[in-house]
C-alpha cells in the first residue's frame, strides 16, 4: 500500500511539473502573468518597462486591478519628438500622468472597446476612441488586442498618447 501511494505521488508530482512545463493550467493553480511580467515577457515594452519603474507604477500595475493597459511599443516611444522621452523620465509627475493616460480602470476586452467612443483613465482624462479606419485610441492605432494577463488585458498601440 505503502510504495502503491509513493508511486501515485510521483506520477501527480510528474504531471504537475509536464503541465506547468507547457503553460497548461491545472484547477486551483493560475500561472498566469500579470501585467507588467506579461509586457515584458513580450520583449517589444523595454521603454515602458523602464518608465513604469521610473515612475513608480509597476506595484500598481501588479495590484489586484483589473486593468486595461494601452500599451505603446518600443518603436512608438521612439516616434515621441526628440528629447521628450528624456524629459518625461525625469519629470516623475509628468511621466506618471502620461503612463496613467494609457490605462483604464477594468477588464475592458476589444470586443468591448469597439462600442465605446471615449473611456476613462485612472489619469482622469478620456481616451478617444474611434473605430474610422482600425481601431484607435486617440491618434494610436491598436495593433494587438486582448493580451490577457492575471489583472487585466493589453491592447498594443503604435503611439504614445499624451493627456491635455
Amino acid at each position: 500500500m505503502r510504495l502503491f501511494r509513493r508511486a501515485s505521488l510521483i506520477a501527480t508530482s510528474l504531471v504537475v511539473v509536464a503541465a506547468l512545463e507547457v503553460g497548461l493550467s491545472l484547477p486551483g493553480w493560475t500561472q498566469q502573468k500579470d501585467l507588467v511580467d506579461t509586457a515584458v515577457s513580450a520583449g517589444s515594452f523595454n521603454t515602458l518597462a523602464k518608465a513604469l519603474t521610473e515612475a513608480g507604477l509597476v506595484e500598481t500595475l501588479r495590484g489586484p486591478g483589473p486593468f486595461t493597459v494601452f500599451a505603446p511599443t518600443d518603436e512608438a516611444f521612439a516616434k515621441l519628438p526628440p528629447g521628450t522621452l528624456e524629459v518625461l523620465l525625469k519629470d516623475k509627475d509628468k511621466l506618471r500622468a502620461v503612463l496613467t493616460y494609457h490605462v483604464v480602470a477594468g477588464k475592458v476586452m476589444a470586443v468591448d472597446v469597439v462600442k465605446l467612443t471615449s473611456a476613462k483613465t485612472i489619469q482622469g482624462q478620456d481616451l478617444r476612441i474611434s473605430t474610422m479606419d482600425g481601431v484607435k485610441v486617440n491618434q494610436a492605432k491598436v495593433i494587438k488586442t486582448d493580451v490577457v494577463a492575471s489583472n487585466g488585458v493589453i491592447h498594443v498601440i503604435d503611439a504614445v498618447v499624451l493627456p491635455n
